[in-house]
């Protein structure tokens, strides 16, 4: 059975794509070949890095790639992560699908944060919320 070939994309590819992508790779490797990628990366996130690690998935040799980099793969699914890259994603070939997820964007909502363990709390719940989505693949992504 060939596997379910789904990118997760998002603006920079920092976060979001990238938890997606290794909770795909940890929980349903035998179903799914995951990929992320960004519209305009700019390098991992620290601190998905520190919430991915507290759950036993290392992500720390990922990378942030842009969407070129993929471009010749032939994705059943296309999952943008976040508006700003629903909004801007590139076109794919007709038998890709399209569908949109979003999740609140860590970075953004800790920058307001006074401590550190503030902010990660945001990290942490966005984390979880795409584990959640994760744990439903593929079959959520016909429902949408």
């Amino acid at each position: 059975m060939e596997k379910v070939k789904i990118l997760f994309l998002c603006t920079g590819n920092s976060c979001r794509s990238q938890m997606a992508e290794a909770w795909t790779r940890h929980l349903k490797a035998d179903l799914i070949e995951p990929y992320s990628a960004g519209v305009e990366p700019h390098g991992i996130d620290p601190r998905a890095v520190k919430v991915m690690e507290e759950v036993g998935i290392d992500i720390s040799q990922y990378r942030s790639k842009d969407v070129s980099e993929v471009e010749h793969i032939d994705f059943d699914y296309v999952v943008t992560v976040c508006d700003r890259a629903h909004e801007s994603c590139p076109f794919f070939p007709a038998g890709t699908k399209v569908v949109h997820v979003g999740f609140d964007d860590p970075p953004r909502l800790a920058a307001g944060s006074s401590t550190e363990q503030e902010a990660m709390l945001h990290y942490r719940r966005v984390r979880d919320e795409i584990k959640a989505f994760v744990e439903k693949l593929p079959a959520a992504l016909s429902d949408e």
